[in-house]
């Protein structure tokens, strides 16, 4: 497949689907890379507003007016959305041979785009790793992001990502969904988990749990990215069963089955890295 002119060329008029916190912000930066955001779609209030601080004097127009005059059309909405968009585009005529169609979804590859590329559009995917909040406070310099794309059109994603100031990241198509739920499972759970251990330590008495909390996450996630398996320390990490099963019986019940499950992985980790011994691993999975 030959890339046209105007996919080529190092400036592209953008049309973002939608201005939601990943659309308008990517948009946005798009824009001072130097590209042109030509149109956007904003339903809600919040979207309306989002766009009218990031993406001003960009028209506000239904989704196949966007994707008709965009050269470079970034489809940023839901994961669940995404299928039924792609589709409805194709099907109004709205999408177009050498369109560079790009989606932000994390657990999406390429294949989702195959209405487009049926039509000769040119699919990219493009997961920005990073908490949008959808305001200018987001930066996107050492952002890392997920591409997948066919070898031809790996360079234009590779440039896009640079431009914005983001690490690009290759992935296969077939391992989207495993990229996606790594991030999930370490991000998403991350909050949930110390959004509960300050629950619990307020309720132990710590008046500002965030500042009880703070030195020693910070340490464990530093330790966890530098050293792995090898930062791990704690009861479970010592093979001490007595301590776990005291804390099993302190815990309230909606806490303990997700703890249970988590000194669980930490037991098998250890013991697979050589931090605990069969028979202190035995210890504590009777206790678990």
């Amino acid at each position: 497949m030959e890339l046209p002119l105007h996919a080529r060329a190092s400036r592209l008029d953008v049309g973002v689907v939608s201005a939601g916190r990943v659309g308008a912000v990517l948009g946005a930066a798009l824009a001072r890379a130097g590209h042109r955001v030509v149109a956007a779609t904003a339903v809600s209030t919040a979207s309306r507003a989002r766009a009218a601080a990031l993406l001003p004097g960009v028209p506000l127009l239904p989704a196949d007016e966007v994707a008709r005059r965009a050269g470079l059309l970034l489809l940023a909405v839901p994961d669940d959305a995404l299928a039924d968009l792609v589709a409805g585009l194709a099907e109004t005529g709205a999408l177009r041979p050498g369109q560079l169609v790009v989606h932000t979804s994390g657990r999406h590859g390429t294949g989702v785009l195959a209405p487009a590329t049926a039509v000769g559009a040119l699919p990219v995917a493009l997961h920005p790793v990073l908490p949008f909040t959808g305001t200018a406070e987001d930066r996107l310099a050492g952002v890392g992001f997920g591409i997948t794309a066919p070898d031809l059109l790996r360079p234009i994603g590779e440039a896009l990502v640079v431009e914005v100031g983001g690490e690009p990241v290759h992935v296969r198509e077939e391992l989207r969904p495993l990229w996606h739920a790594a991030l999930a499972h370490g991000a998403n759970h991350l909050v949930t988990l110390v959004s509960s251990a300050a629950e619990l330590l307020r309720e132990a008495g710590a008046d500002d749990p965030a500042a009880v909390l703070a030195p020693l996450l910070h340490a464990a996630l530093d330790g966890a990215l530098r050293r792995g398996d090898g930062a791990l320390t704690g009861p479970v990490a010592r093979g001490d069963a007595g301590t776990v099963a005291a804390h099993l019986t302190a815990l309230p019940p909606d806490v303990r089955p997700a703890y249970a499950a988590l000194a669980r992985l930490t037991a098998d980790r250890a013991l697979g890295s050589g931090r605990l011994t069969a028979d202190q691993a035995a210890g504590l999975l009777a206790v678990l």
